[in-house]
């Protein structure tokens, strides 16, 4: 940051500093953080730039399409046993403080499609309509989507549909949010034994069409560079996650008001 502002003059209007003597060093920015997280923060930023896309007209609309994505965080040298005791939650006794601050002791180990990653995990809600972020949750890759699924609900969408993958199937908890007027749209898994039938197959199409719009938004994120971290712990993770989505949504406000002023 401390770099892009000295290199660029737009990036000092966009911050509103005057001259190159007022940017701050890096050790400022990164203390500044520091204090953001202590303060319990770190979605502030995220929240007031949902209201400016209110404020522009951008509220949720359409239904809400919820997914989650994994975000690796650089991987930590450990021995078997210290591995252990930090999954446990411990930290080895032999470790000097220097040591225990380059440790990442939140990040975990998942699997998908085969394949493990080391990190953390972003749980979002994306409006159908305008496919904006409403709702994100940042928790530990080890943790199963379906865990933050209510957290990431918006009751501000205009629409009462929500759409999810096979991933977040959850009889009971489906027929809860049915009868809280709800309608829930979740693709069907089946099982070696019980394979789904050809009308659940073509559900699982018709959902899939739609629900995939989730998937651009994690792209965009990617392409911003916000499929991985350079934080330690989970804090510092949550922290950092909300600004990059925070600034998906601005660069996806930027689109959506020059492509209303093309249509006219």
């Amino acid at each position: 940051m401390e770099f892009q502002l000295l290199d660029r003059l737009s990036f000092q209007r966009f911050v509103g500093l005057r001259a190159s003597s007022q940017i701050p060093d890096r050790t400022t920015i990164w203390t500044f953080k520091e204090r953001l997280i202590k303060a319990g923060a770190s979605e502030s930023i995220f929240d007031a730039v949902n209201r400016q896309l209110s404020r522009h007209g951008y509220i949720a609309r359409g239904g809400q399409m919820i997914d989650a994505s994994i975000v690796q965080a650089p991987k930590q040298s450990m021995s078997k046993e210290e591995k252990s005791l930090v999954g446990e939650g411990a930290m080895p006794v032999d470790w000097k403080p220097a040591k225990r601050r380059q440790k990442d002791m939140d990040a975990r180990w998942t699997k998908k499609h085969g394949k493990s990653y080391f990190g953390y995990k972003v749980s979002a809600n994306a409006d159908k309509r305008y496919k904006l972020v409403r709702k994100i949750k940042v928790s530990t890759a080890s943790e199963h989507d379906t865990l933050h699924f209510e957290d990431v609900l918006d009751p501000a969408n205009t629409n009462r549909n929500i759409l999810a993958d096979k991933g977040y199937v959850d009889g009971e908890r489906e027929d809860r949010l049915t009868r809280q007027g709800w309608r829930i749209h979740i693709q069907r898994k089946g099982s070696k034994d019980k394979p789904i039938s050809e009308a659940q197959k073509r559900r699982n199409a018709r959902i899939a069409k739609t629900r995939a719009r989730v998937e651009h938004v994690f792209a965009g994120l990617a392409e911003m560079g916000g499929k991985g971290l350079r934080t330690i712990g989970l804090a510092r993770a949550t922290l950092q996650l909300n600004w990059k989505v925070a600034a998906y949504n601005l660069r996806r406000l930027v689109y959506l008001r020059e492509a209303r002023v093309e249509a006219f």
